[in-house]
């Protein structure tokens, strides 16, 4: 059906809700080289006035992608929970975004109201709010998982740490992680993206990883970032598996092209969780969040799988696939696609405190690696800018790359001291049991929880030492 809302004396006239959305996101380089962009700002304003007047309940009666096609949209209409929707179900979504930013809006609320939202609700609310109220909202929403250690806790801030080689030299490897761990870095996981992506690669790199964290008894996980159908034949062959990864997209046919389908991720899930090497916490359970995705603006688009839809509301499709999965983490890497579809860091901002505030509200373990590519018009000012913001806003983990300068993916993101600025600017801290780690190896001193290292660490000597003289 089509939506409308007059400015002056025009009438702007929107064909569908695809539409609507569409004309109402904030402008990007993806909608514009998709041609459905807003073609001036008094359309896009008129969209989201339009937008703002819009029942959250019709995007339980109109889909964006048919239900009949796309397995996605399957998924979001089939395990919708509507009893945890009703206390908002009365509204509009310019009504819900005053909601969020309400008293109403607590943690405990929010954490219940994530299963009734869907990913179009969420960002069609995000279209209508400005990076003050991004990332206000965000930091209503707390979201806990667990393996070896605990994430999300509040007034935390975990990292990756990815130590990348071009040629995956296990020595350059070995280099990077014992740097990263010196810095304080690798509570959210241990994650490499191999050089060469094939199952016996894969397994090497597992194996090594292993060893490290179980000789040092580090509180961490490991992770190689190799295709899921990959880490199932690593699985099969006995290797070490701790999380297992898989990039994913807001469509059916966004998916396909990466080689996955929902049942694959389900299969993969399975397989991870009978390994049972997540540790057994003082509660008796054991952390079994073995999933980590990662997504990206405009991945859609350049699989020529996006149905009209704009980057961003497929970007939060994409996390409605997600918390399917109860994963450990969940990246949004979001300008690591490039200027195509995010063009300058403008525009990069405000795509990664987007990403961060949809996919905390539909309930998920939210980091982000603050990044762009080299032809990209963004610099490092513009990463400390998302970054800080990113941190204002409760983000769970950011990256740690050497020298913020990853030179196997040849793209620029944040590195250990970023995070250690960050820590020590917003009074942060890491993931409890690898804090208790980083003390015990005096890595950092007894009782010191951040550390903002301009050269070496306190006692560099001595836990060199006690790391095998690396």
């Amino acid at each position: 059906m089509p939506y409308a809302h007059t400015i002056g004396l025009r009438r702007y006239q929107f064909d569908d809700l695809r539409t609507l959305l569409a004309r109402a996101s904030p402008a990007r380089s993806g909608d514009r080289l998709a041609g459905i962009m807003a073609a001036t700002a008094q359309e896009r304003v008129a969209a989201q006035m339009a937008l703002a007047e819009l029942p959250l309940t019709r995007f339980l009666s109109e889909a964006l992608i048919p239900y009949e096609i796309d397995e996605v949209t399957r998924l979001i209409i089939d395990t919708h929970n509507a009893a945890a929707f009703a206390p908002v179900s009365h509204l509009s979504v310019g009504d819900f975004r005053n909601w969020l930013l309400s008293d109403a809006a607590s943690t405990d609320t929010m954490a219940a109201l994530a299963p009734g939202l869907t990913p179009e609700m969420v960002a069609a609310v995000s279209k209508l709010c400005r990076l003050q109220d991004l990332v206000l909202i965000a930091r209503k929403c707390r979201v806990v998982t667990r393996f070896r250690n605990t994430l999300g806790l509040n007034a935390r801030l975990a990292t990756r740490l990815q130590p990348n080689h071009p040629t995956d030299d296990l020595a350059g490897i070995a280099a990077s992680l014992l740097d990263g761990l010196l810095l304080g870095s690798g509570d959210a996981v241990i994650g490499i993206n191999p050089a060469s992506d094939n199952v016996a690669q894969a397994v090497r790199l597992l194996q090594m990883l292993a060893e490290v964290i179980e000789r040092y008894q580090i509180p961490t996980q490991s992770c190689v970032l190799s295709h899921v159908t990959n880490t199932l034949q690593a699985i099969e062959r006995g290797a070490p598996v701790d999380l297992v990864f898989q990039s994913i997209g807001g469509t059916q046919a966004t998916n396909t092209s990466f080689g996955i389908d929902l049942a694959l991720l389900r299969q993969a899930q399975e397989a991870a969780l009978s390994l049972q090497r997540g540790t057994l916490f003082a509660d008796g359970q054991r952390g079994e969040h073995v999933m980590y995705f990662e997504t990206g603006q405009g991945s859609a688009l350049s699989a020529g799988a996006q149905h009209g839809c704009d980057q961003q509301t497929l970007e939060a499709r994409a996390y409605g696939v997600a918390r399917q999965f109860k994963p450990l983490l969940v990246n949004t890497v979001v300008g690591f696609i490039g200027p195509e579809y995010l063009f300058d860091g403008k525009q990069i901002l405000r795509a990664g405190l987007e990403d961060h505030f949809c996919g905390k509200l539909l309930g998920l373990p939210m980091g982000c690696d603050v990044c762009y590519t080299n032809h990209a018009e963004a610099d490092g000012d513009d990463m400390d800018a998302l970054l800080t913001m990113l941190c204002a806003a409760g983000c769970n983990f950011v990256m740690g790359v050497p020298g913020a300068d990853d030179i196997m993916l040849n793209y620029q993101s944040t590195s250990f001291h970023d995070a250690l600025a960050m820590r020590q600017i917003m009074g942060l801290r890491a993931a409890p049991e690898f804090e208790a780690w980083l003390q015990a190896m005096g890595i950092f001193e007894a009782g010191e929880q951040s550390r903002l290292a301009t050269g070496l660490p306190v006692g560099f000597d001595a836990v060199r030492q006690r790391l095998g003289g690396a």
